[in-house]
């Protein structure tokens, strides 16, 4: 007959099973759980879960409670120091009732942090016989000390966080693959990301020019995504089951750019030895992206001029003319009528490509889509780095929605990528930026006031957000944990319009 204690103590671990073979989605927050009911269950004051790191040789603490927690995850511990430093070298459990006494003992740490340690059990968490981290115990209730049935049930309870733990390793590695097939699959695409109002009408113009076979002009900075804006174009056209071909117009040498845009026959110069097909017949049948179409060179405007309106052209060495079924759109981040002005650009050329102009505005008018795409960007480079960031604190993500972003969204996915490459803690801090703020404002326009308020709003809606998902949508815990009136933060909702994801 189990007594009372241990049914509850089997019912404990029944509920935490449950929860690891569930794939539960949250491992930080199913092992603090496994934590706090082996604290509970053993009647200890305080406790901790740490993690082995094998390249740097130590040990993290990836849960800590007790009045002291907080301090203590800020600690890192070496294999071999300390007693759970002993017991992930030794892989073997520990009972010490007389710490004071206790020569593995690290002082240090209860020193800093002004936490004396009377008692203290510590057990190792095991993954196919591994040690992956330690369990321990500090200071157990009462007069007496820990005893050897709380290192039998504290050694169950490590060996069920062990599992949570290599459960979540496996769903890493398998979502890892998955996204790499999807790469595989879908490369010569981009994942198209955006939120705010402004993009979001473009998103609708290009639904409806996309069923046409007119030209695109895209125009904007540098940065702002205008190659992704013409896949869409190209994604959702008739032509999508066809080649979608890019060219960036400055990155090919004069020289070379009309072999590589027309092809050329065997014989049309120094190393021409065989026949070769230029984009455009690449391209029959689909699209033609002309990046940085402003750069492209006068001697080559007429030929791209002629193949707009007769659909043929010549390749470099040869007179037979070659004809191509293309849709042809073009992006440049210069001042077109400027450069037609100066004489440096077609008028007529301008005038065929203008058909359908869409301007792209740069990151700092569209501010909703900057939480959106640096959470893209997190979880991409997360998994490059090999680190498991939980997100932005409220600092970095102020500091973004607070920056002008001069290059864009190519700027933020650099930023991005370089404090995950940096970034130590478990949320990605203002200091990982490396952001020289100076915030935006338009003052020639009269308008900061008025983007302002946008960022501060935006900043509102994804910090809100973040805390009701962290309490399950729970709106009275949520004003609790943000120090306001539940009425108020109500008020707030419905003023922004937050909704459940």
């Amino acid at each position: 007959m189990l007594s009372k204690i241990d049914k509850t103590k089997f019912n404990t671990l029944i509920e935490i099973n449950v929860l690891i073979n569930s794939n539960y989605g949250d491992i930080h927050a199913l092992l603090v759980q496994i934590l706090e009911s082996a604290t509970r269950l053993c009647q200890s004051e305080a406790s901790s879960l740490l993690l082995v790191n094998r390249e740097k040789r130590e040990l993290y603490f990836e849960a800590a409670l007790g009045s002291k927690g907080s301090e203590v995850k800020n600690f890192t511990v070496k294999l071999g120091e300390g007693i759970a430093g002993w017991v992930a070298t030794h892989n073997k459990s520990i009972i010490v009732n007389d710490v004071k006494n206790e020569k593995l003992h690290l002082k240090k740490i209860a020193d800093m942090i002004d936490y004396p340690s009377k008692t203290m059990l510590a057990v190792p968490m095991r993954l196919k016989n591994e040690c992956i981290g330690v369990i321990e115990l500090l200071n157990k209730k009462g007069s007496g000390g820990f005893t050897q049935d709380d290192c039998d049930w504290l050694e169950i309870f490590a060996n069920q966080a062990a599992l949570a733990i290599g459960n979540a390793q496996n769903l890493e590695k398998v979502r890892n693959e998955v996204e790499s097939l999807k790469e595989a699959l879908g490369k010569d695409y981009h994942v198209f990301i955006a939120k705010s109002p402004v993009i979001n009408e473009k998103l609708e113009i290009i639904e409806r020019v996309a069923k046409t076979d007119s030209s695109v002009l895209l125009l904007g900075e540098s940065g702002v995504g205008k190659e992704l804006f013409a896949e869409q174009i190209h994604l959702k056209s008739p032509r999508a089951a066809k080649p979608f071909i890019r060219v960036n117009c400055a990155a090919i040498p004069e020289g070379l750019l009309e072999s590589e845009l027309f092809g050329h026959v065997k014989g049309a110069f120094t190393n021409a030895v065989q026949n070769r097909k230029g984009r455009f017949e690449a391209a029959d049948g689909g699209t033609i992206f002309l990046d940085e179409i402003g750069d492209l060179p006068l001697s080559l405007q007429a030929k791209l001029l002629r193949v707009i309106q007769q659909k043929t052209f010549e390749k470099v060495g040869s007179d037979s003319s070659v004809k191509v079924d293309v849709r042809i759109l073009a992006a440049t981040n210069k001042d077109i009528e400027i450069l037609v002005e100066k004489g440096e650009f077609r008028s007529d050329l301008y005038y065929r490509l203008n058909v359908l102009p869409i301007y792209i505005p740069p990151l700092r008018q569209r501010p909703e889509d900057i939480p959106e795409l640096a959470d893209f960007f997190l979880k991409k480079y997360r998994a490059e780095t090999k680190k498991q960031f939980a997100g932005f604190s409220s600092e970095a993500m102020e500091e973004m929605l607070s920056y002008s972003w001069p290059g864009n969204v190519r700027e933020l996915q650099n930023c991005i990528e370089r404090a995950c490459v940096i970034g130590r803690d478990e949320w990605i801090q203002k200091k990982d930026l490396f952001i020289k703020n100076t915030p935006y404002l338009e003052e020639q326009n009269g308008e900061s006031g008025r983007n302002l308020k946008a960022a501060i709003n935006t900043f509102k809606v994804h910090y809100i957000q973040k805390a009701l998902e962290e309490n399950n949508w729970n709106q009275t815990e949520t004003a609790k944990v943000l120090d306001i009136q539940r009425t108020y933060l109500s008020r707030l909702i419905r003023e922004l319009s937050i909704k459940e994801k």
